[in-house]
């Protein structure tokens, strides 16, 4: 389907497509030096049925479902979308929205012993990456194939809904807190997404991430998606950081775009006319600059 979205974006003269790749519910990208990521990482035993709240919303299928691409069929997309005019934006989530790598490789988590599955429901997921040598020299890995297979010099990050009971719990990383001289787990997570910038930065790339990686402190060339409303946003463009404005009341078609009570939708009510009338500079920005 993503060379389907392509010829539309052409249509419409977009440029960038974001591709969300890894979540909590699949891995679907081909990573070669880590092979469980697909094996294990790219199916969930099963699928809830119905909506985020409301009826069926305890409901599930029973059914497997997984699948990822290959090497070879991302970079026949890319090509395709370059082809089109079009640069092509891979994410990788982290340290957040990880329970597939998790599942696949236990020894990026807090809790190696544990055993994990791939997430089969909506929200959000406590375990997380732990920010340990190990993790890192992973990520450098994974993120040296995905460099290899997107020419983008912007990577996408993620680090999006990362809850911090796991750290908070975990002696490694309170005394990494402690030996970094980190103010909390929210410097913590500053300390991740920095160490993953650095390395992107040293292979020509820079990176760009949900506006919680602006909790603790925004690592220096990041580009900040604020999705969150515009607050992030304003607060990154404040310090002279790029922005994407994509806050969810305008931007998300997630949303419903009828009343019907039984959509599968994560929920609230966002029409195409509203999407097309977002002003994506805020009234506060034209006052700052006037």
């Amino acid at each position: 389907f993503p060379s389907h979205d392509n010829d539309g974006m052409a249509m419409y003269k977009l440029n960038n497509f974001h591709w969300h790749l890894t979540d909590d519910q699949g891995w679907r990208l081909e990573i070669k030096k880590y092979p469980n990521l697909t094996k294990v990482g790219s199916m969930r035993a099963q699928t809830k049925v119905g909506g985020y709240n409301g009826a069926l919303s305890d409901v599930f299928d029973n059914v497997p479902h997984g699948g990822f691409y290959t090497q070879e069929q991302v970079k026949e997309i890319v090509a395709y979308a370059q082809d089109r005019c079009i640069n092509v934006i891979p994410e990788i989530e982290m340290p957040g929205h990880s329970m597939a790598a998790i599942t696949a490789y236990p020894i990026m988590s807090c809790n190696p012993t544990k055993t994990y599955k791939v997430g089969e429901n909506w929200g959000v997921y406590n375990d997380v990456l732990c920010p340990s040598d190990t993790t890192f020299n992973m990520l450098g890995h994974i993120l040296d194939e995905v460099i290899d297979m997107f020419p983008s010099k912007m990577i996408h990050i993620g680090g999006d809904e990362c809850p911090k009971e796991m750290w908070k719990s975990n002696e490694f990383c309170q005394q990494l807190i402690r030996d970094s001289a980190l103010r909390d787990e929210h410097g913590l997570q500053s300390y991740f997404i920095g160490r993953i910038e650095k390395y992107l930065n040293s292979k020509g790339r820079q990176i760009i991430g949900w506006d919680e990686i602006l909790e603790g402190g925004l690592a220096p060339t990041a580009t900040v998606m604020s999705w969150r409303g515009e607050k992030g946003g304003i607060e990154a463009a404040k310090e002279k950081h790029t922005v994407i404005m994509t806050p969810g009341g305008w931007m998300y078609f997630d949303h419903q775009q009828n009343k019907k009570e039984d959509s599968v939708t994560i929920g609230g009510y966002t029409t195409i006319q509203k999407v097309y009338s977002y002003e994506p500079l805020p009234r506060v920005m034209y006052r700052d600059w006037e």
